[in-house]
């Protein structure tokens, strides 16, 4: 199936590559698969992991990021782009530049701040720098509650801290706010903010250990379905369902946590 414009859409993630094939880069080309997007990639950090943890880490110099996102929006160009793991501000500082020379018209920025096991990922400062750089250029930002209290500078416990903390985030600049609420207690509740009005989206808690990647798939669908044409709430909306369908499918491909099973969806026609 091809856009409005005689192609295929296209899509980039700009994201750490994980080895054991779970979340990062890979798992971001797979959606875009899935959802009939021609995906391409800038690597920003190799890493050593399956699906029990991560054995070992090496980052990307920034000059080489900013090569393969140049490379890429150069010649093939670009319907969306998503963020994933930024492990610095000058890594931060280098794409928002990049993505500064080549404006993609969708960005879905993923703010990796923390690590399941509760590390830190990026520090203050890169925080600041993805608040002041990249943020602003964002369609959508799709942060966990641990990420949306780091960036609205608030503690979040409930649906209703959920909800502010998103208006918080807006004020940064992003044309929407998605916090997933995977981490609150009860059922989990992601809240959505476009500015206008905030809509909860609501799902059932899966049994069992956490299924690996469900952030990298969830940004990754809304990416896809914004190259496709639709709205940013339509987007936000079918992407919630397509990660709902994901964990539920999730089965055992190595000894640790469960990977996502992506659901042979048919691409949405263009509006």
């Amino acid at each position: 199936m091809t856009s409005g414009r005689g192609r295929q859409p296209r899509a980039i993630t700009i994201a750490g590559s994980d080895s054991g094939g779970g979340a990062g880069i890979q798992a971001d080309l797979k959606v875009f698969q899935a959802l009939g997007v021609f995906g391409t990639a800038a690597v920003t950090a190799i890493t050593a992991q399956n699906t029990r943890g991560v054995t070992g880490a090496w980052p990307v110099p920034p000059e080489v990021i900013a090569a393969q996102i140049e490379a890429v929006l150069s010649d093939i160009g670009v319907d969306a782009a998503k963020t994933g793991m930024l492990h610095s501000p000058p890594v931060v500082e280098a794409v928002a530049e990049a993505l500064a020379r080549h404006p993609v018209p969708h960005l879905v920025v993923d703010p990796v701040i923390v690590a399941k096991d509760g590390s830190a990922l990026l520090d203050e400062q890169g925080v600041e720098s993805l608040k002041s750089k990249l943020l602003p250029m964002a369609a959508v930002v799709t942060p966990n509650t641990i990420e949306a209290a780091a960036l609205a500078g608030m503690p979040i416990e409930s649906v209703e801290s959920a909800r502010e903390a998103a208006r918080r985030i807006r004020d940064l600049g992003p044309a929407a706010v998605l916090v997933k609420g995977g981490h609150l207690p009860d059922s989990p509740v992601d809240v959505f903010f476009d500015g206008k009005e905030c809509v909860e989206l609501r799902s059932e808690r899966r049994p069992g250990p956490p299924v690996h990647g469900t952030g990298c798939v969830l940004s990754a669908a809304i990416a896809a379905y914004l190259a496709r044409g639709l709205s940013i709430t339509e987007a936000v909306t079918r992407s919630h369902s397509f990660v709902g369908e994901a964990i539920r499918s999730a089965f055992m491909v190595g000894r640790g946590h469960p990977v996502c099973g992506l659901p042979a969806h048919a691409a949405p026609e263009r509006s």
